[in-house]
């Protein structure tokens, strides 16, 4: 095995990319880049049934999009191509069959309807479905003869049913089954196609891949993996096995109970920095307080020993929080870029400073899709409740809120340039001639002009923006309202 880590991912075409897959290739991306190794990008299409059109076009842009360039692949090349299993076709074929001759693999020409009353015989006896080797002792001639009528067959992995087998795992330590439990498993189909096992570990040996991060699914698998590295005298790689992601203490993440995968956290309007920085947490530790990081704080920071054997809960509060951090540190530029879209869908009138309602935005949203619902009063005003003018830290009511508009008509109708700064100087000037709280003045103004209980700034703010007239207008509604 080379000096220098090589770690891969190994992506199947479905379509979508979850957020458990982005993890594992960012830890593997991670992981190669501390140390200055290579990162390879490999397509695992051997599982034609589940193939999507258009889904490795998917797996190209998350990457591109996340910074997670990879060294190797089926689009940039590399020495140990292809990258694709489907055009590695041969090479199985060929490995299995070696593997026949070194002991760790034989024929079986079992139909379906035999293995499938052997595992109903096994169910029934309340056993774990499991071959139970009928083919393991035919003779040369007996497969040859097989073969040469056209019985079609698979090729499996032998095990020795006597002792056991230990694997070491950088997560969870040394790990040892008895080889009784392991099943006798397909490494090639009657197709001449692998299953995604045998695979796995042909290519991994392959391509010289130094560091195996994946799912702890694969736990159980993995004692069957280093059997057939040792059949073949292999060096084994080193293994990660990484904790699920769940919704909730009993529940994985998953696609199929409408779980988000990246696009969908990009279409719910949340940056992809903030998206890779909430995954790499999602399980790792960095140590320390700190939460958010760059692509390059990350590298620098990450280790193996920072990886959980504990599930990580996803907590969209959490990302959600964490998105507005990004918001917040965006320039004006990029945050107008950004935001304009969701400001311009969400508001017709062609009258208003888009640009001032951008500013006022950028503090006060977590992600691009919460604009809309700050907005919905900017076109016209909702009908709303009296009992909205009744706030308790502000010391207003239905009562003194009508005396407080009647009391900011006039001004606000005396404000000649209508500027942010001329209508705050114009009530705070009635605000120290009244002797009130500012809440006494500025919260009826605020439920008058947007009837809404929560706003992107105060009144005076959405005075500006709605201009003079329509401001007018509504104060003097408020009146009527609460007359």
């Amino acid at each position: 095995m080379s000096g220098k880590i090589r770690t891969r991912f190994a992506p199947s075409p479905t379509g979508y990319m979850h957020i458990g897959n982005l993890r594992t290739a960012l830890y593997a991306y991670l992981l190669t880049k501390h140390d200055g190794g290579d990162f390879i990008l490999r397509i695992e299409d051997t599982d034609q049934e589940r193939y999507v059109d258009g889904a490795v076009d998917v797996i190209y842009k998350t990457m591109k999009d996340t910074g997670l360039i990879h060294d190797e692949g089926p689009d940039v090349g590399g020495d140990y191509g292809p990258y694709i299993q489907s055009e590695r076709r041969g090479l199985y074929k060929e490995y299995a069959e070696k593997l026949v001759e070194l002991g760790g693999a034989y024929y079986c020409f079992c139909d379906k309807e035999r293995l499938d009353k052997l595992k109903e015989a096994q169910t029934a006896k309340g056993i774990t479905p499991k071959y139970d080797g009928y083919c393991k002792g035919l003779s040369k001639e007996e497969i040859q003869e097989k073969i040469d009528a056209g019985i079609p067959y698979v090729i499996r992995q032998k095990i020795d049913p006597h002792g056991k087998t230990t694997f070491h795992d950088e997560i969870f330590g040394d790990i040892t089954v008895d080889n009784a439990i392991l099943d006798e498993n397909v490494l090639l189909k009657s197709d001449g196609l692998p299953t995604y096992n045998f695979a796995n570990v042909i290519d991994d040996h392959l391509m010289n891949i130094t560091h195996v991060i994946r799912g702890n699914e694969y736990l159980s698998s993995t004692p069957k993996y280093n059997l057939i590295y040792e059949s073949f005298g292999w060096d084994i790689p080193k293994y990660i096995h990484v904790s699920p992601v769940m919704k909730d203490s009993g529940k994985k993440l998953s696609k199929r109970d409408g779980d988000a995968s990246y696009e969908d956290f990009i279409n719910k309007g949340y940056l992809k920095e903030a998206i890779v920085n909430y995954v790499a947490l999602l399980g790792w530790s960095p140590g320390g307080e700190q939460e958010i990081f760059t692509m390059d704080e990350l590298i620098e920071h990450f280790s193996v020993s920072g990886i959980s054997k504990s599930p990580a809960i996803f907590d969209e509060k959490k990302l959600s929080w964490m998105n507005g951090e990004y918001i917040r540190k965006m320039s004006e530029e990029d945050f107008a870029k950004e935001a304009m879209p969701y400001i311009k869908e969400a508001v017709k009138r062609t009258d208003i400073d888009m640009n001032a309602i951008c500013a006022l935005l950028h503090a006060r949203i977590e992600k691009f899709t919460d604009i809309a619902d700050q907005l919905t009063f900017i076109d016209e005003l909702p009908e709303y409740d009296n009992e909205l003018y009744t706030h308790k830290k502000m010391k207003t009511n239905p009562e003194n809120s009508l005396e407080s508009l009647k009391a900011i008509l006039p001004v606000l109708e005396g404000v000649e340039d209508w500027t942010m700064e001329n209508i705050h100087s114009a009530l705070f000037a009635l605000i120290e001639k009244m002797e009130v709280k500012n809440g006494i003045i500025l919260w009826p103004l605020r439920v008058a002009v947007s009837g809404l209980p929560f706003t992107p700034g105060g009144g005076v703010d959405l005075a500006a923006i709605l201009g003079k007239d329509e401001t007018i207008a509504r104060v003097k509604k408020g009146i009527e309202q609460l007359s």
